[in-house]
């Protein structure tokens, strides 16, 4: 897996599949048990106090001190990273944010959207060259999601390169690049069009009275893997496009009403992890 300079890499997979995991060794925090891998091109296992420095790690949970002010949390953290001129510094990083109003307030107080722009600008106070984000916009509304992506943007404008764990497919599709693994194994790579070819499964939506029954019918018919309901659609999907076709035929001269529609990421990344488990 290799992330390239100025983009935007999202990390994607189940709970428990080493997303964190490999984020922390990749920031130096956790030290791997075998292999190797580079981070801004130094070796994690030898070199991690020069990788350290050049990179802002934001941890799943808000991970900063809750009964200091939003000033002190960034000032705390530029003098955790020697960073010189640090009242320019935490100027600097409070007018990015737009943190401004919140100066002088505790960071236990802020709402969920605040804290994660707060956890942010601590990760840029020292001008890293690499994010880190883990799950970064977990718990927080749309509209603070929408927002923290924009900054993402921004910042990767100007060079800085994001890797950002997420389970939010809207968030993947956001991404110049994507990775997906499960337990330790990367599945597929690549940008979210050719992830989804690279899949290969043919998408129906389908509508009508009684999607419940007719899920219960097709689930078990030889080229179907997949049908989830959508409000009142189900969408189901197969690898064996002939086999699916097949199986479809009897029902498409129903009441139903068949549409083939573009599989989507949930789709390839549901299909991906059926296959691993098998």
């Amino acid at each position: 897996m290799k992330v390239r300079k100025g983009e935007i890499f999202g990390f994607l997979g189940p709970n428990g599949s080493g997303k964190t995991t490999t984020i922390r060794m990749l920031c130096g925090l956790l030290k791997p048990d075998e292999g190797k891998g580079t981070c801004l091109g130094l070796d994690i296992v030898h070199e991690s106090r020069g990788i350290k420095p050049q990179v802002g790690y934001m941890a799943q949970r808000f991970s900063l001190y809750e009964d200091l002010t939003v000033r002190e949390n960034l000032d705390f953290t530029a003098r955790v990273y020697g960073v010189r001129q640090r009242a320019k510094a935490v100027r600097g990083v409070v007018e990015r944010m737009e943190l401004g109003e919140f100066n002088n307030q505790l960071a236990g107080s802020l709402s969920g959207g605040w804290k994660q722009r707060l956890a942010l600008a601590c990760c840029l106070i020292h001008a890293p060259k690499l994010l880190l984000l883990d799950e970064p916009t977990a718990g927080v509304d749309p509209k603070a999601r929408r927002d923290f992506w924009d900054r993402v943007n921004d910042l990767t404008s100007e060079g800085i390169t994001a890797l950002i764990s997420t389970h939010y497919m809207d968030e993947a599709e956001r991404c110049h690049r994507l990775a997906y693994i499960a337990y330790g194994n990367l599945l597929t790579s690549g940008t979210a069009e050719e992830v989804v070819a690279g899949e290969g499964l043919t998408t129906y939506s389908v509508a009508g009275e009684d999607l419940h029954g007719l899920a219960r019918d097709l689930k078990p018919l030889p080229g179907v893997q997949q049908v989830v309901s959508f409000g009142n659609t189900l969408h189901v999907s197969g690898k064996d496009t002939a086999a699916l076709e097949n199986s479809l035929s009897p029902y498409k001269n129903s009441a139903y009403r068949w549409k083939k529609v573009d599989t989507s990421l949930e789709e390839v990344f549901i299909s991906l992890m059926s296959r691993k488990v098998n």
